[in-house]
Order: structure tokens, then C-alpha cells, then sequence
């Protein structure tokens, strides 16, 4: 398991480096979005770093990220840098556990619900602003025309694959996920379903869809990250294995 962790790590170091700077602090990097469109980022350890980061080392990175009017953010693996949460945490960061899986062999046959159809979006699709809204939705929020052209030029570039599910009668776009490929490595993310279409299995299709794309493309690890148990049991039932605790620090609400 420990190569697969580090399989993992060298993805969460390489992913953010298609679209932002990297910013050295020692043993944490800081990533910094280029442009105003898209992901603020956060900061990670430093692959290889012989230090373990210091509670100054926490503030330094938290100093900057004011600077820049970014979030105070910090991401990372407990089990490969298990000192960091010390430190995070003396620094007033509020962290959050989320199990970490990894898909185990072929994933599960999942059909799309019925009354829904499941497909992958090209970046000039007429239902690419709809797609990339569904996600949003799930948590109230709506993206900006900026958020829209990013993905558009990500799926060009072979930086994401964006599959949706879509009502088979009105084409309304019900759910929708991506999944982020780096070589060898893909992590499917933000896959969420609208508020009024939940409960019809469309998460669990759209995944499916992802992970069969990213299978297609001959990617030998297929990761993500679950918001909690309840959705850790959902990603189980495709093939998806718990076998680390993903950590997000925030800086607590003002």
C-alpha cells in the first residue's frame, strides 16, 4: 500500500501544476491559481522533504494565502506526512477527515437509472454549461462563465474528462462528475447530483462513466476522495476501497 500512496502523492503534487504556480515554503508547497478563474488551491507537503513543517512554517503559508486573498487551505495524506495535523492544528486550522479509496481491479457494470441517460461531453458540447452546473447545484452554488471555459480548455487540453446524466425526456442536466488524469494516475472529483434528482442512483452512474473512461485510456489507478461514510458505502458498491484518510484543513469561520 505504501507504493500505492506514493503513487498518489506524486499525483496530488504533479494535478495543480497545469494550471497554477507553485510557491516554496520547505516542507509544504503552495500552489497559486494562475488567473482568476478556477480552483484557489491550497498547500501540500513537499514530496521529499527531509523536514517535517513547523507550526511557523503553517503560519508563513497562511500569511501568503492573505496576502493573495485566497483561502487558507492546506490538503494532505495523514498516513504519508502524519506529523503535519500537529501543526496545522496548533495554528488555529480546523481539519477534516475523508476516507481515501482506490478502486480495487474492474469496476461494477453500473446502467444509467431509468429516465437518464449518462455520457462524456466534448469541450464544444452545447450542454457543457449545464453539465459543469449540476455539480454546483448540489451544494447551492452556481459557477461563473469563467469556471465553464476553464473545463472547456481542460478537456481540450486531455487535463479532464467530464461525463454528466441527463433527464432522457427534457435534457436537463441532472448530475455530473470529472475525473483528472496525470499519467499513470486519475482522481475522479466533484461529482454531485441537483438537490430534486437525488436518490436515483445518478452519482453512482456517473462515476461509472468516469471510471470506464479513465479505464479506457489505459489509467492503472483510479482514486477519489468521499465526503463521508454514507458516500464511502456508495463508492464501495463500484469497487472502491478505503486504504487512507484524506485530511483538509480550513481556516475556521470568522
Amino acid at each position: 500500500m505504501t507504493r500505492v500512496l506514493n503513487r498518489i502523492e506524486s499525483y496530488y503534487d504533479a494535478v495543480p501544476r497545469s494550471s497554477a504556480r507553485a510557491e516554496d515554503f520547505g516542507p509544504l508547497t503552495f500552489f497559486v491559481r494562475e488567473g482568476a478563474d478556477g480552483w484557489p488551491f491550497y498547500a501540500r507537503p513537499t514530496p521529499g522533504h527531509p523536514d517535517d513543517a513547523t507550526v511557523e512554517d503553517v503560519e508563513r503559508v497562511r500569511a501568503r494565502q492573505r496576502e493573495l486573498g485566497l483561502p487558507e487551505a492546506f490538503e494532505w495524506v495523514a498516513e504519508t506526512t502524519p506529523g503535519l495535523r500537529a501543526a496545522v492544528e496548533a495554528s488555529g486550522i480546523v481539519v477534516h477527515e475523508h476516507p481515501l479509496m482506490v478502486l480495487d481491479g474492474a469496476p461494477l457494470a453500473v446502467s444509467a437509472p431509468e429516465g437518464a441517460r449518462v455520457r462524456t461531453l466534448a469541450a464544444g458540447d452545447p450542454d457543457l454549461a449545464a453539465a459543469v452546473a449540476a455539480p454546483y447545484a448540489a451544494f447551492g452554488a452556481t459557477p461563473g462563465p469563467g469556471d465553464v471555459r476553464r473545463v472547456a480548455a481542460r478537456i481540450t487540453e486531455g487535463l479532464t474528462v467530464l461525463a454528466a446524466a441527463f433527464d432522457a425526456a427534457s435534457g436537463e442536466a441532472l448530475a455530473g462528475g470529472q475525473v483528472q488524469p496525470v499519467g499513470d494516475v486519475a482522481e475522479v472529483v466533484g461529482v454531485g447530483t441537483r438537490p430534486e434528482a437525488r436518490r436515483r442512483g445518478l452519482a453512482l452512474a456517473v462515476t461509472a462513466a468516469l471510471v470506464a473512461d479513465a479505464r479506457a485510456r489505459g489509467t492503472g489507478l483510479v482514486f477519489l476522495t468521499a465526503s463521508d461514510a454514507d458516500v464511502e458505502r456508495l463508492y464501495a458498491r463500484l469497487g472502491f476501497r478505503t486504504v487512507a484518510t484524506a485530511l483538509i484543513g480550513e481556516a475556521p469561520a470568522p
